[in-house]
């Protein structure tokens, strides 16, 4: 069963069952400020005979290009265990109905190894460098050079070029 929840709609057990798969499925380096990144927006859940087996989050976050600020839908911890049945997928097709219906642009970082699966799915790899509207003004990120996926909907962008993201604590992309 697939649901779409908002953060301000999750039950305590719901809550506990994210946390418990991110925990599983990233091997314990699932971290707070991870999770609080994956807060504010909606919840794809991906459940079957009762487990959840899956989960993705959209949350709104602006990225700036070419002088422009777009309205990113930002996909956040995205999980699946057990690995290789399909629930990723099914995650991920709901995660971009959502950023289809909503944004102009879909953004992520993919973790290690799991760049092809999101290129397979029409992401693209961000070509030029990154960076982050910090506190202290424009800053760049190159460990997310290579890490930075999107997905265009809406947005003319050329991905040879800079693209920085809005300030959060923990990892920025």
């Amino acid at each position: 069963m697939v649901s779409v929840v908002h953060t301000s709609s999750l039950t305590m057990q719901q809550y506990r069952r994210i946390r418990e798969l991110l925990e599983t499925a990233f091997g314990g380096r699932f971290g707070d400020d991870d999770l609080e990144h994956a807060l504010g927006g909606l919840h794809v859940l991906i459940e079957e005979h009762g487990a959840l087996v899956g989960h993705g989050a959209v949350v709104q976050r602006r990225l700036f290009h070419q002088g422009r600020a777009l309205r990113a839908g930002y996909v956040e911890a995205v999980a699946a265990h057990p690995p290789g049945k399909g629930h990723g997928a099914r995650v991920m097709h709901e995660v971009e109905r959502i950023v289809r219906g909503a944004y102009t642009i879909g953004a992520l970082s993919a973790s290690e190894g799991a760049g092809e699966f999101y290129r397979r799915r029409g992401w693209v790899r961000w070509e030029g460098p990154t960076a982050v509207l910090a506190p202290g003004g424009l800053t760049r990120t190159p460990d997310d050079d290579d890490s930075t996926y999107v997905l265009p909907i809406d947005a003319d962008v050329d991905i040879t070029q800079l693209i920085a993201c809005d300030w959060r604590d923990g990892d920025v992309w």
